[in-house]
């Protein structure tokens, strides 16, 4: 009876110290970020959005564009911000040299445009660990490039869940969770936030992207809330969902992906942002339809979508915000 007692003693014990754990860990875990004001916000434009014409200048092919024109193009149609995105530059992945980076950051001060952030290629959901620390080791390279452009947030990206890997979500979770926040601890002593951004690949739902930003538990870290790529269906929801953990947002021209029919409701979508306290960058990205070209289909021309789509940005801002 005694030793009965006794192990019953051990088990209370450890069940105790099992509770006590999983509450510290629940007090612990990553909260929204605090929005102490009212909702403000200013304009950017992704640098993606002019894809083609920027790997054509990178190339050396026909109809480029440099990125100094890609800066007086913003600055001509009054944006207040520019995401440069890191792999417009020519030398990507390796960095730039400082003379490249200070020539497109005083250029951008000399138009009035602030750098809303910049970005990379990775994939953290690979299974291979040698691939997953070349991607971890290229993030905390375009921190620091970040740093010297003065950009406050470098966006990153999840991954497509792994062939084989499809019933394993939480194998790929974890060790997707270490790789940020090895860049989120990088990003912190650097001075620069990281953002996942839900990209319809590994990271697809609302409650999803949260998981990840809870898993990786860093005040330096938090979500890109890209507002074309959730797969559900409704998209609002998810963004509404996500938004208190947002360092950054992807204004996209339809909820449902590039060439859809099925436009953004920019009311309702200023209307979710304004609810949410979010203060910062909107930056727009248009993009090309990459499918089988369907009738009635008409080149990309982002000359001419950008401002179109800016406009009715701008005017669903001025009417939530008046």
């Amino acid at each position: 009876m005694k030793s009965k007692s006794i192990l019953n003693g051990t088990i209370c014990k450890s069940l105790s110290l099992t509770a006590l754990l999983l509450l510290s860990l629940s007090l612990s875990a990553q909260k929204a970020f605090e929005r102490k004001f009212s909702s403000m916000v200013k304009t950017s434009l992704n640098a993606y959005s002019f894809n083609e014409m920027l790997s054509n200048h990178i190339k050396g092919k026909p109809n480029g564009m440099t990125l100094f024109e890609l800066l007086d193009f913003t600055a001509q149609n009054n944006f207040d911000a520019i995401d440069i995105t890191g792999y417009f530059f020519p030398s990507y992945p390796q960095v730039p040299t400082d003379q490249e980076i200070n020539d497109v950051k005083k250029r951008a001060f000399e138009l009035g445009l602030d750098i809303s952030g910049t970005g990379i290629k990775n994939d953290f959901a690979n299974p291979d660990p040698a691939k997953r620390a070349a991607d971890v080791k290229l993030a905390k390279q375009w921190i620091d490039v970040a740093v010297k452009l003065g950009a406050p947030v470098i966006r990153v990206f999840a991954g497509e869940i792994p062939k084989g890997y499809e019933n394993k979500r939480n194998e790929v979770a974890t060790y997707m969770a270490e790789c940020l926040k090895e860049c989120a601890a990088y990003g912190k002593l650097r001075g620069v936030l990281v953002g996942v951004q839900n990209h319809g690949d590994f990271l697809q739902t609302g409650d999803q992207a949260i998981d990840m930003v809870k898993r990786v538990n860093s005040e330096w870290f938090g979500l890109i809330v890209d507002t074309g790529k959730f797969l559900t269906p409704d998209p609002y929801v998810d963004v509404a969902k996500t938004l208190p953990y947002a360092v950054n947002l992807q204004i996209k021209e339809s909820p449902v992906g590039p060439g859809s029919s099925v436009k953004t409701d920019l009311p309702r979508l200023m209307k979710i942002i304004k609810n949410s306290g979010y203060r910062g960058y909107l930056p727009i990205e248009t993009l090309q339809y990459k499918g089988t070209p369907r009738p009635g289909d008409v080149p990309y021309e982002p000359l001419k979508v950008i401002p179109i789509f800016f406009k009715e940005l701008k005017s669903a801002i001025q009417n939530e915000y008046k």
